[in-house]
């Protein structure tokens, strides 16, 4: 009779049972007889995380308590396109040009009621972009944008205000822009340096409110999955002993010879950090000697190429795989296309054989959504492949 497959989690699995359900669930699917290790109970204390958060005290309550539902996607859009980085000025101001044309030279559309036809006419838009021009690099958040739609709102805008303030038809009407061409060049340019900065001031207090519902959104929806994966990572990083000491001690309980020798190798699967652990119990200086490893939604090649993990393992370079020892027989590794926490073994790492591991991608399922780093477990195609790969042996 075959020893079982012992199954290794990954982060921010805290409860001993629903792991262990997990893995018998697994363990039928795969048709192969499995046992949980479970280490959870050492990995990272996330309990007291929110004291280590910011508050934005500048942005009210109402922003802050989530009241107000998720960011709206226009919002959101705009938000990544103002903070995306390198922008084009001459690019955005002949936006902003185009619009102010525009509008300048449009018919009576029903919101000018009230504006004479001249006025139109007393409004030069080279002059307009001249002033826009010199006023731009003032601006600390409209320089900072290449969404389309909003730089020509802003030129649409600052047309408007434009004619609304030499309408001489107005209640306040703005006299400087009906007076000589002296006064008319120097007013001008101070009511488009004003107009540009109110909405300036406007987008700034958008970003920074869309910017705090984003960050309540991101930090309430996958603010404890990432503090639980960082968390345990550093963990390990500190304690690998302990961890190590407790996947040992679950396979002395089966046997002790277990994993001791080349005579009685050890079969794992194991999901993300789990897989880093097999990786690094099998190749370390006292090995986990290992005849099959399945890995999925693992990070071992990653980490090994930012940080050499040592044991037996020499350090990546280019065009220079690292050599596995013959403790770890046979990978196969397993990642799904939207899992950000998966990577490929097969470009770091040659088995002793001087063979791949194989990387197997995880097809995509509509049904788990976004987040995918944990739907391996209920995916009929991995629990094929972990069955296949255990009953070869």
């Amino acid at each position: 009779m075959k020893d079982p497959v012992f199954v290794i989690h990954g982060v921010a699995n805290r409860d001993r049972d629903e792991f262990a359900t997990a893995v018998s669930t697994l363990a039928t699917a795969a048709g192969v007889d499995m046992v949980p290790v479970h280490w959870g109970d050492l990995g990272a204390q996330d309990q007291f995380i929110d004291a280590a958060l910011p508050v934005n005290s500048t942005v009210p309550d109402d922003l802050r308590d989530g009241d107000g539902g998720p960011p709206e996607p226009v919002a959101t859009e705009y938000l990544a396109t103002v903070l995306a980085g390198t922008t084009d000025e001459d690019r955005q101001l002949s936006q902003v040009d185009a619009a102010v044309r525009e509008r300048l030279g449009a018919a009576d559309d029903g919101e000018d009621a009230g504006l004479r036809d001249d006025v139109r006419h007393q409004l030069d838009a080279d002059q307009i972009l001249e002033y826009v021009r010199e006023a731009w690099a003032g601006t600390q958040w409209l320089c900072r944008t290449d969404d389309a739609r909003l730089l020509r709102e802003t030129g649409r805008s600052l047309a408007h205000a434009l004619l609304d303030e030499a309408d001489p038809a107005g209640e306040n009407p703005y006299d400087g822009l009906r007076g000589g061409e002296a006064a008319d060049d120097s007013r001008l340019r101070s009511l488009v340096r004003r107009r540009l900065n109110d909405l300036d001031r406007v987008a700034g207090a958008v970003v920074q409110a869309v910017g705090a519902r984003l960050n309540h959104a991101v930090r309430s929806r996958f603010g404890p999955g990432t503090t639980r994966f960082l968390g345990d990572v550093l963990v390990y990083q500190r304690h690998q002993d302990a961890v190590h000491a407790r996947v040992r001690q679950v396979i002395d309980e089966v046997h002790p010879d277990l994993g001791r020798s080349p005579d009685r190798p050890v079969r794992i699967a194991a999901h993300s950090l789990g897989g880093v652990i097999a990786v690094d119990m099998a190749t370390g200086t006292e090995p986990l000697w290992t005849e099959s490893l399945v890995t999925f939604g693992s990070q071992a090649a990653f980490f090994h190429v930012c940080d050499p993990r040592g044991g037996q393992l020499t350090p990546y370079g280019v065009g220079m795989p690292v050599r596995l020892p013959a403790s770890l027989n046979r990978w196969t590794n397993l990642w799904e296309p939207l899992d950000v926490l998966a990577f490929a073994a097969s470009k770091v790492f040659r088995l002793h054989d001087g063979t791949a591991p194989v990387d197997l991608p995880v097809g995509h399922q509509a049904s788990t959504g976004i987040w995918t780093h944990s739907a391996y477990w209920d995916l009929p195609y991995v629990a094929s492949v972990i069955g296949d790969v255990m009953r070869e042996d």
